[in-house]
C-alpha cells in the first residue's frame, strides 16, 4: 500500500469550498494563531501519533497554469488541502482527531462542501474516506521509527553530546559514573524499533472487505473445539436439553 511507509501513514484530504468561503476560512485560520482560539487546538498536543500536519486554503485561480497552451480551467470551487503523516491505524488517527479536537476539526473545516461534523463518527469516517487522495510515492528515510521513537532519539542524542563536553578531562571512575547516571535517566528512550504489530484482526478483517480482498485464512477458517463425550453436540441439543430440564 503507498499510504504507508513502515510505521508512517501519508494522509491526504483535499475538499472544496464554495466561492466567499474560501476567504472566510482564511480568516478561521488567522483566527485560530490568536490565543482566543488556538486553545481549541490544544488537544493536538496529547496526539503524540503525528510527526506532520498541514493546511492549505487555495482559491480557483491559485491553481497554475504551466503554458499557454494549457486549457484556462473555470473552477466553481477553492480547495483546502489537508496533509498528515502519522503512525498507527487509519481509525486510529481519525478516531483520535474526532475525540481530541472535535470543535477545533468543525472550526478547520468550517463550511467546506458536505462537511458533516465531527462528532458522530460515522459520518465524518465517509466523508474522509470519499474526499482523501492516495499517496502514489511515499518514502521515509527511518520508517521503523515513530514518532515518538523520533523524539527520543532526539533526547538521547542531546544528553549524550552534553555528557561528552561535561566529561571531556573527567577521570575513568567520573565518566563512568557520569556514564551509568545517563542510561539510568534515558532508559524510557531507549529501544528497539521494529515494525508494529496488527493493531486488532478485526480491523484487518474491515480493511480487505473494504478493499474487496478475501478474508484471510485464519479469519475463514473454522476454529476446531473439543467437547466432552456427554455434552450435546450442537445448539438444537442444548435447547432440548434446556427443554427437557424445565419440564
Amino acid at each position: 500500500m503507498s499510504n504507508i511507509a513502515g510505521k508512517a501513514y501519508a494522509m491526504n484530504l483535499v475538499t472544496p469550498i464554495k466561492g466567499l468561503m474560501v476567504a472566510i476560512n482564511k480568516l478561521v485560520f488567522w483566527a485560530v494563531g490568536t490565543p482566543l482560539f488556538a486553545k481549541r487546538l490544544n488537544g493536538l498536543l496529547t496526539l503524540s501519533m503525528i510527526h506532520y500536519a498541514r493546511w492549505v486554503i487555495l482559491r480557483a485561480e491559485d491553481f497554475p497554469r504551466l503554458s499557454r497552451s494549457q486549457p484556462k480551467e473555470e473552477l466553481d470551487y477553492g480547495y483546502m488541502m489537508f496533509f498528515s503523516n502519522f503512525n498507527g491505524s487509519w481509525e486510529q488517527y481519525v478516531d483520535s482527531f474526532s475525540a481530541a479536537i472535535p470543535t477545533g476539526l468543525d472550526l478547520l473545516w468550517y463550511r467546506n462542501v458536505g462537511w458533516p461534523k465531527s462528532v458522530p463518527e460515522q459520518p465524518f469516517h465517509r466523508y474522509v474516506e470519499f474526499n482523501q487522495i492516495w499517496t502514489d510515492y511515499y518514502y521515509s528515510a527511518y520508517p521503523m521509527a515513530a514518532s515518538n521513537d523520533v523524539k527520543a532519539a532526539q533526547r538521547v542524542k542531546d544528553k549524550l553530546e552534553a555528557m561528552v563536553a561535561q566529561t571531556a578531562d573527567a577521570t575513568p571512575a567520573e565518566f563512568l559514573a557520569a556514564y551509568v547516571g545517563l542510561v539510568k535517566e534515558l532508559q524510557s528512550d531507549l529501544s528497539q524499533m521494529d515494525a508494529s504489530p496488527i493493531v486488532s484482526l478485526a480491523a484487518e478483517e474491515v480493511a480487505r472487505r473494504r478493499e474487496g480482498r478475501p478474508a484471510s485464512a485464519q479469519g475463514s477458517r473454522p476454529v476446531p473445539v473439543s467437547l466432552p463425550e456427554n455434552s450435546p453436540s450442537n445448539t438444537n441439543d442444548v435447547a432440548s436439553g434446556s427443554r427437557a430440564n424445565a419440564k
